[in-house]
């Protein structure tokens, strides 16, 4: 990613869209005392230098029927059959996991998952994950309830 610099207009442009992600530009331009075309361009560049991913929206898992949310720390053995990629690359196809992060530590990866139920949750850990031949151990952690959920500040 190429450095950008974010000035005080950016950081406030950025301050009003993680508030209300559908205000329409030219709200955003009134507050900023700027035109809409601005505003536009702004964002354009914020977009392409990768500051604001455009593609995603957040869906609440809750809504679609998945009530289970758990982290799993998870131990691979890579001198068994697969690399590291590969191992990846499986862990990517199970639509269930959201988030995977490799970690220092314990473990090689940990996994953010949603399942529908607890017992949904115990089908993905041993038919999809620790049934993978290079998966030594892994940990799970079932979250009860989330705190809050934010976004870094800009300004």
């Amino acid at each position: 990613m190429n450095s950008i610099h974010i000035d005080s207009l950016d950081k406030r442009i950025l301050s009003i869209l993680m508030k209300d992600v559908r205000i329409p530009f030219v709200e955003v331009a009134r507050q900023c005392n700027v035109t809409g075309s601005a505003i536009h361009q702004r964002v354009q560049k914020l977009i392409e230098n990768k500051v604001i991913d455009a593609k995603t929206f957040k869906v609440n898992p809750k809504a679609l029927g998945y009530s289970t949310l758990a982290y799993v720390g998870m131990q691979i053995n890579l001198i068994k059959q697969r690399t590291h990629q590969e191992v990846f690359n499986h862990i990517m196809s199970i639509p269930e996991v959201v988030e995977c992060h490799n970690i220092t530590g314990k473990y090689s990866f940990l996994l953010k998952i949603y399942a529908q139920s607890n017992e949904h949750l115990k089908s993905l850990l041993v038919e999809k994950l620790q049934s993978v031949v290079e998966v030594v151990a892994t940990e799970t952690f079932i979250s009860l309830e989330e705190g809050f959920s934010r976004n870094l500040p800009v300004d």
